[in-house]
């Protein structure tokens, strides 16, 4: 028997049903899948129940990369990868249409969400997203503006995905037990941007710097970034705003005109 490693954020999925309405989320027939941190294997043997074109997995874990090897060894449809996903160059060999599939670990999510969002190419080739995140987390990644859960990851996110929650999962479909529900979002790349953002670090650092005092009015951090002549160019921008109560849409503008600087 194999333990679940808490350094590597491991919970393992164990309700059948909840690993069926996953995988319901996409259509997988015919396509490229990629699963990430497959554990021990219970989401990749129902994507291979639904006849993908192929089939890549990533997994971190020594122990079970080698039980993974050893089960699928005769199915060539199944290529298998020993790799911390933060370190492997996932968008090097994803491929046109297909689907990644990732029950995440709790500790790296967020990374490697953003990981996949910055990627170079952009629309990517992947069409969909389909990953598990602590249920917390999940709501800041879908939260709309004014809401309790608008913030910095909500911004980058939805700048180029196009998020939907899908559904909750109870703690009691894991082994070991979290201490938390988590939550399955389903996400599509934005092909049209009104905004042309060339790099998405400058979208993080400007959420950065002026979520760093979100409680206090931009008009002292906003000069960090951009000067009077460039601020005069935001439609709507009001510099005693709080950082909770600027819309997406206006961060992306001051992220358009820093890069412009």
């Amino acid at each position: 028997m194999s333990f679940a490693k808490k350094s590597l954020g491991q919970n393992y999925l164990i309700d059948n049903n909840i690993i069926k309405k996953i995988i319901s989320t996409v259509t997988i027939k015919n396509r490229d899948i990629i699963e990430i941190g497959p554990g021990k294997g219970a989401l990749t043997e129902e994507i291979l129940i639904k006849e993908p074109k192929s089939l890549l997995i990533i997994e971190k874990d020594l122990k079970l990369y080698e039980k993974l090897k050893e089960k699928y060894f005769n199915n060539n449809k199944v290529k298998i990868f020993n790799a911390d996903i933060l370190k492997f160059n996932i968008e090097e060999v994803v491929k046109s249409d297909s689907c990644i599939f990732g029950n995440l670990p709790y500790n790296i999510s967020s990374q490697i969400l953003i990981k996949i969002i910055k990627f170079k190419k952009w629309p990517p080739k992947f069409k969909d997203i389909v990953f598990m995140f602590q249920k917390e987390l999940g709501e800041k990644i879908i939260g709309k503006y004014s809401s309790s859960n608008y913030g910095r990851l909500s911004i980058i996110s939805n700048y180029r995905l196009k998020i939907q929650k899908k559904f909750l999962v109870s703690a009691n479909c894991f082994f070991p037990k979290p201490k938390v529900t988590s939550m399955v979002i389903h996400a599509q790349p934005k092909k049209n941007n009104l905004y042309e953002i060339k790099n998405l670090n400058s979208l993080e650092k400007i959420t950065n710097i002026l979520f760093s005092s979100k409680r206090k009015m931009i008009n002292k951090n906003i000069f960090k970034l951009l000067d009077y002549s460039k601020i005069n160019e935001i439609p709507g921008i009001n510099l005693k705003s709080r950082p909770l109560e600027i819309k997406p849409d206006i961060y992306y503008k001051i992220a358009e005109l820093y890069e412009g600087i």
